[in-house]
């Protein structure tokens, strides 16, 4: 894959504050790397360089190197001897795997939800399909990869379960890698779509058929995967006043 060169990486635009602790700097660096990915602004293979990092987070490159270690650990970062940090690439067996343990985890998840779901949280799930369907409408491809993923974790939020919700924003994380490389562009509006009968069944504590249309949902974005990944420039990362 092209790898672009440091100088494409930026992280922040903002000045940053002149001290921090070392655990708190760590966490900024992952974080913002974790979030850019999921918001589509860094790119699969995009080269992160330490100095820069530590630069642009007033660092040093020590507390740099914990935070990229974290998320190679996380699957979100590649370390290549001699050559640097990259943002992960995956594979597409990589991603088949993704969403196997996504099936098996989300199709349970709703299965429970369905037997103790309230009408309230049923209120908050449509707020959130209309964010969904508005950030869909006018093309927001950064709100509406954000919004689409955060669906599944709200999900697991209403179980009480901050286990199920955490592990599901780390497989969502590898998701967003794999989105970038393989996803087709038409497949926002069908998520979207697909997320508002998924509601319904739950609505209408309907378990069967929450389950077989969040079994086929995961499948469909799976098969909507191209067999090659994307080609062409990678994309800077947007300014913070553009985020939604």
């Amino acid at each position: 894959m092209t790898r672009k060169s440091a100088s494409s990486l930026r992280l922040v635009d903002r000045p940053q504050p002149a001290a921090r602790s070392t655990g708190s700097s760590t966490d900024q660096i992952v974080e913002s790397i974790t979030t850019a990915i999921v918001e589509r602004r860094l790119m699969p293979g995009t080269k992160l360089a330490e100095q820069q990092i530590a630069d642009i987070f007033q660092v040093s490159r020590t507390i740099v190197r914990q935070a990229l270690n974290q998320l190679s650990r996380d699957h979100l970062v590649t370390l290549e001897p001699a050559r640097g940090a990259f943002v992960a690439a995956p594979s597409v067996e990589e991603a088949r795997q993704v969403f196997q343990v996504r099936q098996m985890l989300e199709a349970a998840m709703v299965r429970q939800l369905c037997a103790v779901i309230s009408d309230e949280q049923v209120r908050e799930l449509r707020q959130h399909l209309k964010r969904e369907g508005d950030a869909v409408a006018r093309t927001d491809v950064t709100g509406r990869t954000r919004l689409l993923a955060d669906f599944h974790v709200v999900l697991a939020q209403m179980l009480g379960n901050q286990v199920l919700a955490d592990l599901l924003t780390d497989l969502l994380s590898r998701c967003s890698l794999i989105a970038l490389m393989y996803q087709s562009s038409h497949s926002a509006e069908h998520s979207a779509d697909e997320h508002v009968a998924i509601v319904d069944a739950l609505a209408r504590r309907d378990t069967r058929a929450a389950v077989r249309l969040m079994e086929s949902h995961l499948g469909n974005v799976e098969r909507n995967l191209q067999r090659q990944p994307r080609t062409g420039e990678l994309a800077e990362l947007l300014k913070p006043e553009s985020r939604t």
